[in-house]
């Protein structure tokens, strides 16, 4: 298994986009799929959430729903 990059590594925009989220989550911060496609060009978000917590992060998923609509919402667990 590949190990969590750090906040250093250099892939895009000086971070890769499992750092870039991890960092963003820390500050306490809620992210939805569409958040993160707009803040990092991410269009997998579960994806880099499963790095995260195979990492050892406790983050939490909370569905959302409005509507027909269904979508998660990740956060880092107080």
């Amino acid at each position: 298994m590949k190990p969590i990059p750090t906040l250093t590594d250099s892939v895009v925009g000086g971070k890769t986009q499992t750092a870039r989220i991890l960092h963003y989550l820390r500050f306490g911060r809620r992210l939805t799929p569409l958040a993160a496609l707009k803040l990092f060009g991410c269009m997998r978000l579960a994806a880099r959430i499963l790095e995260l917590r195979q990492a050892g992060w406790q983050i939490e998923r909370e569905m959302r729903v409005v509507g027909d609509k269904h979508w998660a919402e990740y956060r880092i667990k107080p």
